[in-house]
């Protein structure tokens, strides 16, 4: 991944990617309920925090240097767009395709306790 992709994917609006992760999940059968639980567990940010996120438009950069990330995030590995996830350098690119990852698991039906990795 080049710096020009990274700086492109920071200053996206999270508020545009994530009826994506809605729309992703909805399409197999799952829910915003869950997505919604798969950001807070990654990220720390509970329903108030990530609708004052959407309402702001607030960047990917900004998103993630805000997070608390879960101890466990270190445990999501596997293949996302065409990358290893726990071989990304960049920590902010990696953060992205952590939750993508997770998102993905769950559109794939994975059971929710395994994506959470409980």
């Amino acid at each position: 991944m080049n710096d020009k992709n990274n700086d492109r994917v920071r200053k996206m609006s999270f508020a545009v990617v994530y009826p994506h992760y809605i729309t992703k999940a909805e399409k197999k059968g799952r829910n915003k309920a869950e997505v919604d639980e798969i950001i807070e567990w990654l990220t720390g940010y509970d329903g108030k925090a990530l609708q004052e996120i959407l309402d702001n438009k607030t960047n990917f950069g900004d998103f993630f240097a805000n997070a608390k990330l879960h101890p466990n995030a270190s445990m999501i590995t596997g293949v996302i767009c065409g990358y290893r996830v726990e071989d990304i350098e960049d920590t902010f690119m990696q953060q992205v395709r952590y939750l993508d990852k997770l998102v993905d698991e769950l559109a794939k039906g994975k059971a929710m306790e395994k994506i959470l990795r409980k």
